[in-house]
C-alpha cells in the first residue's frame, strides 16, 4: 500500500515538473526567422547509367551473358581511347523469372540484372565517344545524368550554411531593432534538407542520333530556422 502511495505521488511530481517546464517554455519570448542561401552551379559530373538484363533457363547462362556484355563495354571504351572515366559495376542480382500464365504465376528460368555506370566530368570532350562506345558494345540503353559531384557538394555546403545563418541573423536583428529590443541570443537552430533543382537527364539507345549535350545549371539552396530569445 505504501509503495502504491509513493508511486502515485512520484507520478504527480513528474507531471508537475513537465507542466512547469512547458509553462516556462511558453513564457520565453521568441523571435523566429528563416535564413536562406542559394547558388546556381554548373554540374561537374556526367554519369551514364546502364541497366543490363538477361533471361535464361539456368543461372550460369544468364550471368555469363551479362559478364560478356560488361566486358564488351569495357573493351569498347578502351578502344575509343576515352580519357578520365570510371566504369563502375554494382547492384548485381539474379532472381527467378516468374511469368503470368492464365491466373497463376509460373517459374520460367532466371533473370540476371547488372547496373553499370560510366562516370566522368561534365566537361569531358569524349562524352559523345562514350555514347558511341555504349552503342557499339551491344544492345544497351542508357541514361545520361549531369550532376554535382560529392566533392563539389561538400565544398559548397559550408558556404551555403554560413550564408543562410547570416541571413537569419540579419533578419532577427532587423526585427529586434524595429521593435526596440536591446539584445537577442540564439535559442534553437534547425537545418532543412538540401534542396537541388535543375538536374539534366538524356536518354539514348543503340539507334539514337548524335547527342546535343548542354548541361543545365543546378540551383542549390540551404534553409535554416533559427529561434532567438530576448
Amino acid at each position: 500500500m505504501n509503495k502504491l502511495i509513493l508511486s502515485f505521488f512520484s507520478s504527480i511530481l513528474i507531471l508537475g515538473a513537465f507542466s512547469a517546464t512547458a509553462q516556462q517554455m511558453e513564457n520565453i519570448p521568441i523571435i523566429e526567422v528563416i535564413g536562406t542561401a542559394s547558388r546556381s552551379t554548373a554540374p561537374d559530373q556526367a554519369t551514364f547509367n546502364i541497366l543490363l538484363e538477361e533471361k535464361a533457363m539456368n543461372v550460369p547462362t544468364a550471368t555469363g551473358v551479362l559478364n560478356t556484355k560488361t566486358k564488351s563495354l569495357a573493351d569498347a571504351l578502351k578502344k575509343a581511347r576515352i580519357k578520365d572515366y570510371k566504369l563502375v559495376a554494382d547492384n548485381y542480382s539474379v532472381n527467378v523469372n516468374r511469368v503470368k500464365r492464365g491466373n497463376s504465376l509460373q517459374d520460367s528460368g532466371f533473370v540476371a540484372r547488372q547496373s553499370l555506370r560510366v562516370v566522368t566530368t561534365s566537361q569531358n570532350e569524349d562524352l559523345q565517344k562514350i555514347s558511341e562506345a555504349i552503342q557499339s558494345a551491344g544492345d544497351m540503353s542508357y541514361q545520361l545524368r549531369f550532376e554535382l559531384s560529392e566533392e563539389l557538394q561538400k565544398s559548397l555546403e559550408n558556404t551555403l550554411i554560413t550564408e543562410a545563418l547570416r541571413d537569419a541573423q540579419s533578419r532577427a536583428r532587423l526585427i529586434a531593432e524595429t521593435l526596440g529590443i536591446a539584445s537577442i541570443r540564439v535559442h534553437h537552430v534547425t537545418f532543412e534538407q538540401d534542396l537541388q533543382k535543375g538536374i539534366r537527364m538524356m536518354l539514348g539507345d543503340s539507334e539514337s542520333s548524335p547527342m546535343l549535350i548542354a548541361p543545365d545549371n543546378q540551383d542549390i539552396s540551404k534553409r535554416v530556422y533559427v529561434k532567438y530569445t530576448y
